[in-house]
């Protein structure tokens, strides 16, 4: 057996449409929509690329829903200041600009939005 890194994250959010535009927006493609059992709603996956998928759940009543937490989602790119311009013009809100550092001897660049649904995005990009 072995695991062969995430399938997906899933995001309990409060309007699935407005964060799946939000997610398509930033160039995420719907790969698959299924019903959230009798309720009439919907869930949503989406990739955002590289096999990085977002779940979007649609909020919930369940213990599970209620507290459900996350640090952040951190998207890998190969330009993380065009990916914050991108996701403030989908209707992100910054949380901090792109910022050069190092972590330990790897160079990289972040930086972090909040999405729809107040969840914190990061966007992280590897320097050579």
């Amino acid at each position: 057996m072995k695991f062969c890194g995430y399938h997906h994250i899933g995001l309990i959010v409060e309007d699935a449409q407005k964060s799946l535009e939000f997610y398509k927006k930033l160039g995420g493609v719907e790969t698959f929509s299924f019903p959230m059992g009798a309720s009439g709603k919907t869930i949503y996956l989406v990739d955002i690329g590289g096999h990085a998928v977002v779940e979007l759940i649609p909020n919930g009543t369940g213990a599970d829903e209620s507290n459900a937490k996350f640090a952040h989602i951190a998207l890998e790119t190969d330009d993380a200041r065009a990916a914050y311009d991108l996701a403030l013009s989908a209707g992100a809100v910054s949380r901090s600009a792109p910022n050069d550092g190092k972590l330990g001897t790897m160079g990289v660049c972040t930086a972090f939005v909040y999405g729809p649904d107040k969840e914190v995005i990061e966007f992280f990009e590897v320097k050579a």
